[in-house]
């Protein structure tokens, strides 16, 4: 199906937003105008992330654009295939191919060049740190992967998911990677119940995350029609909560468009996802 001007209108807008994160050598959560106003390490840690990880990490990587932490449910094994869908400076491939090993191997897909020359950068200072060259970026769409059928063992992705225009097609392209019995842990932002109007007429909400997001049921239902299975969702409100806490910007026009009575995390969520591609797992 052709992709409509609305659709590649709302894709331009993203990708030229992250290009402009990726020029400014920082970021805050789901994207510039948005959640997350707070120091990059400082988000990390409020959505999970160790600080020893957060050590490990080359110069950089850590953009603050996370709204959970995929990796902790992942339950990573060495010698395995891990893909990370919008992989931005390469914040959880560089975690993940630390955790697979040298048998293993990481692939950041991102649809932004700038992004990816970011992420190219700092895999060579990976490479220097750990000696290990079992990281890869590529260019490509999160709706049409630059990755073959049946090739990847899990499927990751930290608050991307919800800026595509065709997100059931970005599931199905999931469900093709991933090898019998692989495995998804997405985090993601989602919403309890609609946003008002005025909400979603906010331009900068979709690069923020937030007008392009679904109900909780709709994105299990999205998942499940994809062929995945054991299909979990928890929704994380804490994470909005947090960012209202900190004086966020657009959390801060969010709530001044919302009715009386009403805060943003009565509507919107971080939601951790996980399901499985039925099947066995092969032997290797």
């Amino acid at each position: 199906m052709a992709e409509t001007s609305k659709a590649r209108t709302l894709r331009e807008q993203v990708r030229e937003e992250y290009a402009r994160v990726a020029r400014a050598r920082s970021g805050c959560g789901c994207g510039a105008s948005c959640c997350g106003a707070g120091a990059p390490g400082e988000i990390a840690r409020a959505v999970g992330y160790a600080e020893e990880d957060l050590k490990k990490l080359p110069d950089g990587a850590d953009m603050g654009l996370s709204c959970g932490n995929p990796l902790a449910l992942a339950g990573l094994r060495p010698g395995e295939v891990v893909l990370d869908l919008g992989s931005g400076g390469g914040f959880d491939v560089f975690l993940a191919a630390r955790r697979v090993g040298p048998r293993g191997r990481a692939i950041g897909v991102d649809m932004t060049p700038e992004m990816l020359s970011r992420a190219r950068r700092n895999a060579e200072a990976f490479a220097r740190r750990t000696r290990m060259r079992n990281v890869e970026f590529r260019l490509g769409e999160i709706e049409h992967l630059p990755v073959a059928d049946a090739s990847v063992d899990v499927v990751l992705s930290n608050c991307v998911i919800n800026l595509s225009p065709d997100k059931p097609q970005v599931w199905r392209e999931i469900a093709r990677v991933l090898r019998p019995g692989g495995r998804v842990s997405v985090s993601d932002m989602a919403l309890f119940r609609p946003l008002p109007p005025a909400v979603r007429a906010m331009a900068e909400a979709l690069v923020g995350c937030v007008a392009g997001a679904v109900t909780v049921r709709a994105y299990g239902a999205m998942v499940r029609a994809a062929g995945l299975a054991d299909v979990r969702l928890e929704p994380r409100p804490a994470y909005v909560r947090a960012l209202a806490a900190t004086g966020d910007p657009m959390i801060r026009k969010i709530a001044r468009r919302l009715p009386r009575g009403t805060e943003p995390a009565d509507f919107i969520t971080s939601l951790a996802v996980e399901a499985r591609k039925p099947g066995t797992r092969p032997r290797r």
